[in-house]
């Protein structure tokens, strides 16, 4: 019995490394997260949000770019308009050509859309073996899986993951099994203000919320005001079957 069971462990563990060694099909479908925005009454966690900013801006914003984004829709994740502009001041965009033909940078300000890392497509590929990686500005809104397979992406390589020539790096979570992107993070790449651990799962759990909230900055707002006319409608609706009656209760039926 005892060998059985060692067995049957045995063929568990090899089977499960061969499937990570040699993957088939599509993506593999991720497990399902629990994200305060979801549901129709849902709405983001603000602190979540400012976090996963960080995040971007530490290991994401070198490769990948928010065209759609300006920096004064910051103060839709609870910034006030100094800590926007100060927030701004911390990047630089481009200002045209200098007198030699050079491109020129000047300080940002919250008008100013966030720059993307390369000055063009053909820098992109050249820096990126040949792959242009995607705006992220509306990847939630395009991305089949949503948040879910987003957060196993970022946090599902493996271990020392390494490139494999012509493939990329293994990811069950990418399309055909390898992405040409390397492990975006890898913990403790930023220093959380409220305490939070930043380990790998709590880094893509929080950028992850940042680009759904980039992807929809104005989501609690109408979830706000449809609650708000749902009401007005119960309400409106309330009132016309006590006047109906009132008006109609001398009449004989």
């Amino acid at each position: 019995m005892m060998r059985r069971q060692f067995a049957a462990i045995g063929a568990g563990v090899l089977w499960a490394c061969s499937a990570w060694a040699q993957p088939v099909g599509g993506p593999a479908h991720a497990p399902r997260q629990h994200w305060s925005f979801a549901g129709p009454l849902g709405s983001f966690d603000l602190r979540a949000v400012q976090r996963g900013y960080a995040v971007f801006a530490g290991s994401c914003a070198s490769c990948h770019s928010l065209s759609q984004l300006h920096f004064s829709d910051f103060s839709g994740m609870g910034l006030s308009t100094s800590e926007v502009a100060a927030l701004a001041a911390t990047w630089q965009v481009p200002d045209g050509l200098d007198a030699e033909g050079r491109l020129k940078h000047r300080t940002a300000r919250p008008d100013d859309a966030l720059p993307s890392p390369y000055s063009g497509p053909e820098a992109a590929l050249a820096a990126n073996q040949g792959v242009v990686p995607p705006d992220l500005s509306r990847i939630l809104k395009v991305y089949p899986g949503g948040p879910d397979r987003l957060y196993g992406l970022l946090s599902g390589y493996a271990p020392q993951a390494e490139r494999q020539k012509g493939r990329g790096f293994f990811n069950p979570y990418a399309i055909g099994h390898f992405t040409a992107m390397p492990p975006p993070l890898h913990g403790n790449e930023v220093k959380y203000a409220d305490g939070t651990v930043p380990d790998v799962q709590a880094e893509a759990r929080d950028v992850t919320t940042f680009l759904a909230w980039v992807s929809a900055p104005h989501q609690d707002q109408r979830r706000r005001l449809g609650v708000g006319a749902g009401l007005y409608l119960c309400f409106l609706a309330v009132l016309f079957a006590l006047l109906n009656r009132r008006i109609w209760s001398d009449v004989r039926k």
